[in-house]
């Protein structure tokens, strides 16, 4: 194979295809044909392909370089054939869609690294996939793009390198989970088979709206979101995430990674959803921007299960009924604030581990079992709303700091609930509730 074609219409890219060429250009738009598949070793570069049903897919060694993919919404535009061993290198370099890049690992495949240099998935509407990840009490829907090893042998090892991927937009955020990545995973949502390793995956701007059904328990969606079985090195989220509807996780750990950073605002605007949470392995996090939630029972950062060693944000803000600021449930070594921790709502319903509650909108929460060793906010811990607490130790605080002070100005509430036991520091911070009680203790 060593020829190059260049195409311009159905016919003449169905003929490259079908032929011996290595290098496959388009030029212009070409529509009006099926499904194409790429034979081992050929790269298609430029133009639009314009598909009634699913697009382009590919087998080993394939690179889509600055080509537009366009499919419906529920379509999948980039996909591989799973009947291949090993996929070798795909490579999707500036490449754009309309419709999913659905990437798997299953049936014969056992081997692929999977490289992204530039990717955005304009549209999609992942909401009908049967696949989903199952754990914690919930599914989670499949991303705009998605990167899967759903092997269940332990001995396959995919890998990836992924920048540059950008899903949907303000006017249009893709219906499901933006980027998706995992490894396989057991009911519980725990890697326990085949694994995906991603050295790095950057994001630019992400827009998402799960569709999911108001008061649905048990199914959940992600801007960005790493599943169990995958290993990451490396997550940078360099532009906004923006999450919309119900039940939709703005950043969502199930997996392991080393080193989760963002820069740009993340922010949900739908009811039930979190701005970070975190159920798997991950070293430091690290938001260098806004963390803001806006719907009911939208909380801001959750350590609900796994590990997490330092946790970092400029500031966390809640305005719904039952949004929790930041809810402490595991050990945590160091939480760091470097503005603002408050929340503006009061009593409202919330998604807690697959099963809606009536939550009240704290702005700290330590629950049994959870501990942190030092918290440091640099500026306030506040709430507003009416009936809440600011701060609420049940579980173990081991230094605190709280330069702007603890405050509670809704009626009825309270600054601070503690157990029996001193959290050294607290003595230090000034502390007021306009209408409650500065400080209560339980017996």
């Amino acid at each position: 194979m060593s020829e190059r074609r260049v195409a311009g219409s159905a016919a003449e890219l169905l003929d490259a295809v079908a032929s011996d060429a290595v290098e496959i250009e388009v030029r212009g738009t070409v529509s009006g044909m099926p499904m194409i598949t790429l034979k081992p070793g050929v790269a298609l570069r430029g133009g639009v392909l314009e598909f009634g049903a699913k697009g382009v897919r590919l087998t080993s060694q394939n690179t889509l370089d600055g080509v537009a993919v366009r499919t419906a919404d529920d379509e999948v535009a980039v996909l591989n054939d799973t009947s291949v061993d090993d996929l070798g290198t795909l490579t999707l370099r500036n490449v754009t869609t309309a419709g999913q890049v659905l990437l798997l690992a299953e049936d014969a495949v056992r081997a692929a690294h999977v490289v992204v240099d530039g990717l955005y998935v304009e549209r999609a509407d992942v909401r009908g996939r049967a696949k989903r990840p199952h754990g914690f009490g919930v599914e989670a829907l499949q991303g705009g793009f998605t990167l899967w090893n759903r092997q269940a042998d332990t001995s396959v090892v995919t890998t990836a390198d992924l920048r540059g991927i950008s899903i949907g937009s303000a006017g249009s955020p893709v219906r499901g989970s933006g980027v998706f990545v995992g490894g396989h995973g057991d009911w519980d949502g725990r890697g326990d088979g085949g694994t995906l390793e991603v050295s790095t995956l950057r994001t630019g701007e992400i827009h998402t709206d799960g569709g999911i059904p108001p008061g649905t328990p048990d199914l959940i969606s992600g801007g960005v979101f790493v599943i169990s079985g995958a290993v990451v090195e490396e997550v940078v989220n360099e532009g906004p995430v923006t999450t919309y509807g119900q039940n939709d996780m703005v950043l969502d750990n199930w997996g392991t990674v080393t080193s989760w950073q963002a820069t740009a605002p993340v922010t949900s605007r739908g009811p039930s959803g979190i701005g970070f949470v975190n159920f798997g392995r991950l070293g430091r996090l690290d938001v260098r921007a806004p963390v803001q939630t806006f719907g009911t029972g939208a909380r801001g950062f959750n350590v609900y299960d796994g590990s997490l060693e330092h946790a970092a944000f400029d500031s966390i803000t809640t305005h719904g009924d039952g949004s929790t600021g930041v809810q402490v449930s595991k050990p945590l070594p160091v939480l760091e604030i470097r503005g603002d921790l408050g929340t503006e709502g009061g009593e409202g319903l919330s998604l807690v581990k697959g099963v809606q509650m009536t939550l009240k909108a704290v702005a700290l929460s330590v629950k049994p079992g959870g501990s942190v060793g030092k918290v440091a906010i640099g500026g306030k811990l506040r709430t507003s709303g009416a009936q809440v607490v600011t701060l609420e130790v049940e579980g173990e605080i081991a230094e605190i700091d709280v330069a702007g002070g603890i405050s509670a100005t809704g009626t009825g509430s309270d600054a601070v609930h503690l157990g029996d036991g001193e959290i050294p520091g607290l003595d230090r911070v000034k502390i007021s509730a306009a209408a409650g009680e500065p400080i209560v203790r339980s017996s």
